[in-house]
């Protein structure tokens, strides 16, 4: 993917321009900027991570983050197949999401898009933030070739089903994981 792309969306060209605006009613999406990720992001896009009962599971939110955050950003970022982007109105990041590029030889060597780590942050969810931040994800994938885009997404989370489900995802396969962190520890595994 072309590296260090400024993408805008809706208005967003007026507010890296200084023009003000106000996020009244449902038009918080009119202002937002999507851009790249920089490394100065992790802790917003960790705390959006950490949202919920099911990140705040998983992540460990604090100051100063775990190396490990900046480790891992610091290999996206230098990976060209992934795109860690952020959603900014003016001031505050409140969303993410990360796409990846997985070239295979099914599909006669076709290339799809992996859409992760969703997040808007609570207070703007329904708004229209996160239906921009697929249609710039979708537009993305056309772009580098990709014949289909895919996802995954906790069996717990039901509204982002129905979210997905609106965007035109439909339920294709079953997702299984092995955690190896605890078969290495004893428990189940090959």
């Amino acid at each position: 993917m072309e590296r260090g792309r400024q993408v805008a969306t809706g208005d967003a060209a007026a507010v890296r321009h200084g023009a003000g605006g106000s996020m009244s009613g449902s038009s918080a999406a009119a202002f937002l900027a999507i851009r790249r990720a920089t490394r100065v992001d992790v802790p917003a896009i960790v705390r959006l991570l950490a949202d919920d009962p099911l990140g705040q599971a998983r992540e460990r939110y604090q100051d100063p983050l775990p190396q490990a955050y900046y480790d891992a950003f610091a290999q996206i970022d230098g990976d060209p197949r992934n795109e860690l982007v952020v959603v900014e109105l003016p001031g505050e990041v409140v969303g993410t999401l990360q796409l990846t590029l997985l070239p295979h030889l099914s599909h006669q060597g076709g290339t799809r898009a992996q859409i992760e780590s969703v997040r808007v942050a609570e207070g703007y969810r329904g708004r229209g933030i996160g239906r921009h931040l697929f249609a710039w994800a979708i537009e993305r994938a056309r772009e580098a070739g990709c014949h289909q885009v895919q996802l995954t997404t906790n069996a717990g989370r039901a509204d982002a089903q129905r979210f997905y489900a609106r965007l035109g995802f439909v339920g294709s396969h079953i997702g299984m994981k092995l955690d190896l962190m605890q078969s290495s520890a004893g428990g189940h595994g090959v």
